[in-house]
């Protein structure tokens, strides 16, 4: 296959195809890494390369194969990953993304709040709680009690004191009042998690994986306090750290001013290599499939003129030609130039002055059988003739 041929019949349309898949590829990336689909998605994108090269080479029974395998693979999957599947879906949702809102912050709960969960730590009193941020969480926990109070020592010792009846779940707070009680966070699935980490903790990480929230945690086997945020979680050892790091998570964030080209420039360098890694990947895909794609050229193609009487010459028109369009596999008719084609006119029945011949798809001379004719304009040509002097 004529590679060069195929990147030199690009149009608009390849070359957003191409980025708009690329896209696609690099946030399946970014919202598959660190789960237990990330490996499955790699091995099946690997199926799908081998899937490709057999296809564009023509393997028959290698394809067949593969063809099958891909199909039960997909739903085997799907059957398999259904929970991060879901999370995936969830993150793209455009209803949820209508809920988004500014966290409006306000420093006066944080010092409360910091210096309660460290008491609760020094007294080894387990606790989770959840900091909403921009994205809501109801929809993201299973049950829970709907309560407004203070985020303060008294408040939260009587919910995860061990003679409560809700220590066990999660309490939300939001926008520095305590707004829900007794919730259940979805425990995370990545491989790798320590031994030690409990079912507090997997939760913690598993919100965390799925919104903006941060989730603080504290251990009571250890009294340590460990706050998730983004997928991962850091252990904090003092109140003051603790305090410093909720206030700059509440605050809104003030969007840089930016030119357009500054916007580019950052868009294309941060996290470069993956983005690298997902166009190169989609364009050689591209280019395997791009020779099966139909394809349609169009060539002005100036008719070869036969059997002339001899005492005849034409008068017009001087340099006729003939507008044919041709469609094929893009490999067969991207390589197609002029001189590949010819179009033979008969004017054997020339006579004096105007005749009218017609042009049609069995005087199309073309280099093999997998192109074809699909317009030819005009359908008849006229010629004016005159003696030979």
């Amino acid at each position: 296959m004529d590679f060069l041929a195929i990147l030199t019949t690009m149009r608009i349309r390849d070359i957003a195809d191409i980025l708009l898949l690329s896209a696609l590829v690099y946030y399946l990336y970014l919202w598959f890494r660190g789960t237990k689909a990330y490996k499955a998605l790699i091995g099946m994108m690997v199926i799908g390369v081998v899937f490709t090269i057999a296809k564009s080479w023509g393997l028959f029974l290698t394809t067949w194969v593969f063809q099958i395998l891909w199909q039960v693979l997909v739903i085997l999957l799907i059957i398999l990953f259904q929970s991060e599947i879901r999370q995936v879906l969830e993150k793209v949702n455009p209803v949820r993304m209508l809920g988004h809102r500014k966290s409006q912050a306000s420093s006066d709960w944080v010092d409360d709040l910091a210096d309660a969960i460290f008491r609760l730590a020094s007294r080894r009193i387990g606790a989770l709680i959840i900091l909403e941020r921009a994205e809501r969480v109801d929809e993201l926990i299973t049950g829970g009690h709907p309560i407004d109070a203070d985020a303060g020592y008294e408040m939260l010792m009587s919910i995860f004191h061990k003679e409560s009846p809700i220590h066990d779940g999660a309490a939300i707070v939001r926008d520095g009042r305590i707004a829900g009680v007794a919730c259940y966070l979805p425990l995370s699935s990545a491989d790798g998690l320590p031994n030690e980490w409990g079912t507090r903790h997997r939760a913690a990480l598993g919100l965390s994986e799925r919104c903006d929230a941060w989730v603080i945690a504290v251990s009571e086997e250890r009294g340590n306090v460990s706050v998730a945020r983004g997928g991962r979680i850091t252990e904090i050892k003092e109140k003051q750290a603790l305090s410093t790091m909720i206030s700059e998570g509440m605050a809104p964030k003030a969007s840089p001013s930016l030119s357009w080209g500054s916007q580019i420039s950052s868009y294309v360098t941060v996290n470069w290599l993956p983005k690298l890694i997902s166009l190169l990947g989609v364009s050689a895909i591209w280019l395997l499939l791009a020779g099966q794609q139909d394809f349609e050229v169009s060539f002005a193609v100036p008719p070869v003129l036969r059997n002339l009487p001899e005492n005849k010459e034409i008068v017009e028109p001087v340099n006729p030609r003939v507008n044919l369009t041709v469609r094929g596999l893009r490999r067969d008719a991207s390589t197609l130039s002029v001189s590949d084609v010819k179009i033979e006119i008969d004017l054997s029945l020339a006579h004096l002055g105007y005749s009218v011949f017609p042009v049609n798809r069995d005087q199309v001379l073309l280099p093999n059988d997998r192109v074809q004719v699909v317009h030819i304009r005009p359908t008849q040509m006229e010629f004016k003739f005159k003696n030979k002097e």
